[in-house]
């Protein structure tokens, strides 16, 4: 049964609000997780900040032509995503030629390679890039099995998800090489199902209980937590099973507050921005702040280019 209390796709279109709302406490995690490198709050962050961001996009996934999917992805996503990252290679040779420092990339042209492999060659600034086309190659891929089986509550779903559940625990082990994300896709793709079977599935009260608890376990350092870049998963099922709790009530809550929370829409309507921008900010920032003024800077920064960036038809057209 469908819970229309979640439904991503309103009666007549328009936007719901609790997706940016949610949106924006998950890129705020993202962020804290960044500033604070070590310690109990950043394992609380790392332990359900991207799955979050997988599980939105899965509830906002539908079927659509496969081709003209595919191509229309691969032109949104990689284009702000090369923009960006030559605009941070390059703003990393002119500070760091500034500070009397060495580039991340310095020799040319053979940092070329590891530039267009992006996922685990990108370090420093550019960690997070890993992220969007990650996203992109699981979402290519969801479409195509939404293509063929519409209802992701099918029983068919079964013959692909859980494949690609034992895929994504078994590549990591073998492996932290990442050429794009790709790496990470399997995980992602079988988020990207949750999200989509959630939203077709009545809230029921008593799933609170549950839920809160296998949330909290994560939270507090109760078993590992994530890390998703390098396809470490913590605890088979359990890490993760914290995560999606912790994003589910987040989505609950995000629902619930959506009309009060308009900083926190803001904020994720800025979250791609912020999600390219962020990691740049701490780096060059971190010698110079306290960590509280580093997140808000982290914050801020990348929220002001966003607005800029909008205000800007052709910036518009290219970075987002």
């Amino acid at each position: 049964m469908e819970n229309r209390g979640h439904e991503a796709h309103p009666p007549g279109g328009g936007r719901l609000e609790w997706i940016d709302v949610a949106r924006g406490i998950g890129i705020v995690a993202v962020v804290v997780g960044h500033v604070w490198t070590r310690g109990g709050l950043r394992d609380a962050m790392y332990s359900f900040h991207m799955p979050l961001f997988f599980l939105l996009s899965g509830i906002l996934s539908w079927p659509q032509p496969v081709a003209r999917f595919a191509l229309r992805q691969l032109a949104s996503q990689m284009r702000p995503y090369a923009a960006f990252l030559i605009l941070l290679v390059v703003a990393d040779q002119i500070i760091e030629t500034m500070k009397g420092g060495r580039p991340i990339f310095h020799d040319w042209p053979h940092d070329l390679l590891p530039v267009l492999l992006g996922g685990s060659w990108l370090r420093g600034p550019f960690t997070i890039f890993w992220f969007v086309p990650c996203l992109m190659m699981a979402r290519i891929f969801f479409n195509i099995g939404l293509a063929r089986w519409p209802d992701p509550l099918d029983r068919r779903w079964a013959w692909a998800i859980l494949p690609c559940l034992a895929a994504a625990y078994a590549v990591g082990m073998y492996t932290s090489l990442s050429p794009l994300g790709a790496l990470t896709a399997p995980m992602a793709l079988v988020l990207l199902w949750t999200g989509a079977a959630w939203q077709r599935v009545a809230w029921r009260s008593w799933t609170v209980a549950p839920l809160v608890l296998l949330s909290l376990a994560g939270l507090m350092g109760l078993m590992p937590t994530l890390n998703m870049k390098a396809a470490d998963y913590g605890w088979p099922l359990l890490s993760m099973g914290s995560a999606v709790a912790t994003s589910l009530l987040l989505f609950r809550l995000s629902a619930r507050i959506a009309r009060l929370a308009g900083w926190a829409a803001a904020v994720g309507r800025a979250s791609l921005v912020i999600m390219y921008l962020h990691v740049a900010v701490i780096h060059y920032l971190s010698p110079y702040f306290s960590k509280p003024w580093l997140l808000v800077q982290a914050l801020l920064i990348p929220l002001v280019a966003y607005y800029l960036i909008r205000s800007m038809p052709a910036a518009r057209r290219i970075f987002l």
